[in-house]
């Protein structure tokens, strides 16, 4: 399998000709090489110095290179490259993302293990993004008060409407059943596309919530794994970054949506917990402001008030969208980190 299946690597991308350009020399030097990458380029047409990149390097590279323009966030512009893939896996791979050599090949020989084919999609294990909750007194204190019904790394807490950060997991050389992952450096097998499948529309503008959304209505047909011999490192690149009041307003929104979609008929014991976790983490951002007094810091307080205000009022639609079955008022509806908030 290693040797005849394809895999289509879809990058989105915005203003980062640099990062870019390391993307390529890195997805060179794979043992298993991909067959193409689909570079989805968020930016204007005035702005050329990523397309200008793909032109001088495209003709030198082992694999095919296509760049294509298409705006709207990441989570449009990974539709956009799982329409175009050609391959019979699609590879995920964000282009501040540095895959180790052997990533591809460890991949797909997990993939030729899978003799039913019941595994959907497996993601990487990132090295420099292991978060050890015995140092994280946010993790402590919700240990502490049990905000949780459960701390294992990768599941969804069905019960609170949370995803449990994948970052809590140690390093590995197995394979791990998850319930999400990210979509910076995974790889899914086409098949799981075939039926319509995509990211949600929702999810317009900057977004990195919308992978777990999308993984968690794969895995209702399909299993996800973790490998942990899979690895890469995130160089997290500053380039389009957004702000602190961004991501905080954000971060309830995009939970409050997913836990609507995800679990349409909840309970109050679910209700209660989900809103208790996010006026507990609007308190603590505000204890941290108070700590620094920076504005930055006082800004994520009225981010996650406002979010907490948007999540409110987000509602079931009546028509039901191919994405999804909530919307949300008029606020922005950018996504934000699974793990969204202070350290």
């Amino acid at each position: 399998m290693t040797g005849m299946a394809s895999i289509s690597v879809v990058t989105p991308t915005l203003h980062r000709p640099k990062e870019v350009l390391g993307l390529f020399h890195n997805l060179s030097q794979q043992t298993v090489l991909p067959s193409e990458i689909i570079l989805v380029d968020g930016a204007d047409h005035t702005e050329r110095a990523t397309e200008k990149a793909v032109i001088s390097t495209a003709p030198v590279l082992p694999y095919r290179c296509r760049h294509m323009r298409h705006s709207g966030g990441t989570a449009i512009q990974r539709n956009v490259g799982i329409d175009a893939a050609s391959g019979d896996f699609i590879a995920f791979v964000d282009d501040d993302i540095r895959l180790e050599p052997d990533f591809f090949e460890v991949m797909m020989e997990a993939f030729w293990q899978d003799g039913k084919s019941r595994v959907g999609g497996m993601a990487g294990y990132i090295t420099n993004a292991y978060l050890d909750p015995s140092k994280s007194s946010r993790w402590q204190w919700y240990r502490r008060l049990r905000l949780f019904t459960t701390y294992e790394p990768g599941q969804y807490d069905f019960g609170t409407g949370s995803p449990i950060n994948r970052y809590l997991q140690p390093p590995h050389t197995g394979l791990r059943k998850i319930d999400f992952m990210g979509a910076g450096c995974a790889v899914w097998r086409k098949a799981v596309f075939e039926n319509g499948l995509r990211f949600s529309r929702f999810f317009t503008g900057y977004g990195i919530l919308e992978d777990a959304h999308l993984a968690l209505r794969a895995g209702r047909d399909w299993m996800l794994l973790e490998n942990g011999r899979a690895r890469c490192v995130h160089l997290k690149s500053p380039v389009a970054r957004t702000r602190g009041r961004e991501h905080a307003k954000t971060a309830a929104l995009n939970h409050r949506y997913v836990f609507v979609d995800i679990v349409p008929n909840r309970t109050w014991t679910q209700e209660f917990r989900f809103w208790r976790l996010q006026f507990f983490d609007l308190f603590r951002f505000f204890i941290h402001a108070l700590r620094h007094e920076g504005r930055e810091d006082w800004l994520s307080v009225l981010g996650k008030l406002e979010g907490i205000i948007a999540a409110f009022r987000l509602r079931h639609d009546s028509n039901r969208h191919e994405e999804g079955t909530v919307r949300a008022g008029p606020l922005d509806s950018h996504a934000c980190p699974v793990d969204g908030g202070l350290p």
